[in-house]
């Protein structure tokens, strides 16, 4: 597989498989702004504000990840684009599940969504609900 070469703040070099480093979306777009494919490149890639003992760790992460499953957003949205109509429902109902018997703000964290409503426009939705909650 390609490489590429990170260079962390403190001037250390790790070699990276190209695909590992391109889960952070910072790496994948300075490979595109600098000309860099896949092929990799023997330059290295100025990573300014990670030093080499965090980068090292980012990189065992990104590697430990690499083959995770996409997010189960994207899993819906492809099987829409696609009309896939079995693989829609069981994504949906993969989330359904995911959500179901939780709080507002344990939805909120499981799928990282910022809270952006104010405390009268929380009331103002929990009252329209109210019908909708278990008894």
């Amino acid at each position: 597989m390609p490489s590429i070469k990170l260079q962390s703040s403190d001037g250390k070099i790790f070699e990276v498989d190209v695909e590992i480093a391109k889960q952070s979306v910072t790496i994948k777009t300075t490979l595109e702004d600098l000309g860099m494919g896949d092929e990799g490149d023997d330059d290295p890639v100025p990573l300014p504000n990670v030093n080499a003992a965090i980068l090292k760790k980012v990189i065992q992460w990104c590697t430990h990840h690499k083959d995770d499953p996409p997010p189960p957003e994207d899993f819906i949205l492809t099987a829409n684009y696609l009309d896939i109509k079995g693989w829609l429902d069981v994504t949906c109902k993969t989330v359904a599940n995911m959500i179901k018997g939780k709080t507002p703000e344990e939805i909120r964290k499981t799928f990282n969504i910022k809270n952006d409503f104010t405390e009268e426009e929380e009331a103002y939705v929990r009252k329209e609900n109210q019908w909708c909650e278990e008894k």
